[in-house]
């Protein structure tokens, strides 16, 4: 699981925008990009060329 305190300073890389815990907890979301970034050994992948496309946003 990730820190809260991390998740409080998290932004998308791509906006700059606040990016949110998915459902399931194994992604940040970004709701602006509509992208999903992959929390991968709990360590959040913030890179644009890995972040998949979101059609419905949590």
């Amino acid at each position: 699981m990730v820190n809260q305190e991390l998740l409080d300073i998290l932004a998308c890389p791509q906006c700059k925008g606040p990016v949110l815990l998915n459902e399931a907890g194994d992604g940040l979301v970004c709701n602006t990009c509509h992208l999903l970034y992959e929390i991968r050994d709990d360590i959040p992948v913030m890179l644009v060329d890995e972040a998949k496309p979101v059609d419905e946003l949590t």
